[in-house]
């Protein structure tokens, strides 16, 4: 039974959590991948995607509330627009990384990464040993995997 060890990519391109959000788009567009690791001293921090990058490009939607007796209630979710706001004003990866991130090591087989992919809509997977990471499975290796 294959292994993520098996289908990996071991030469991964990160980013720090200070890099630039133009500099990861960079990045991402050069080598033609959907995301990057985000590590600090060593350790995987988060994550940054296309869809994470996306954010800054769309229309800012407002939440809609009602001004009753002077205080403000809000119809819609007040904390989903404030984090969507920190992504759309970021300058920084470290400010618009998604932080929990799910990891696999490099024993995990190929069919419960696909489970994993699967069930948690989830792109690419970092590979830790040991709490460092050495590799990342992305949908792309499962499928080039299905085709050897």
């Amino acid at each position: 039974m294959k292994t993520a060890r098996d289908i990996m990519t071991g030469e991964v391109i990160t980013v720090d959590p200070e890099t630039s959000v133009e500099e990861a788009a960079k990045l991402m567009s050069e080598h033609r991948i959907s995301g990057l690791p985000v590590v600090k001293d060593g350790k995987l921090v988060g994550i940054v995607s296309e869809k994470d990058l996306i954010v800054k490009d769309k229309k800012l939607h407002f939440p809609e509330y009602i001004n009753l007796i002077g205080g403000i209630i809000y119809i819609e979710s007040y904390r989903k627009f404030r984090e969507e706001f920190k992504k759309y004003i970021a300058v920084k990866v470290g400010e618009l990384m998604t932080t929990e991130v799910e990891t696999i090591e490099p024993d995990t087989p190929v069919n419960e990464i696909a489970t994993m992919m699967s069930r948690e809509e989830i792109n690419r997977l970092p590979v830790l040993e040991n709490g460092k990471l050495v590799g990342i499975v992305t949908r792309a290796d499962l499928v080039r995997n299905m085709a050897e």
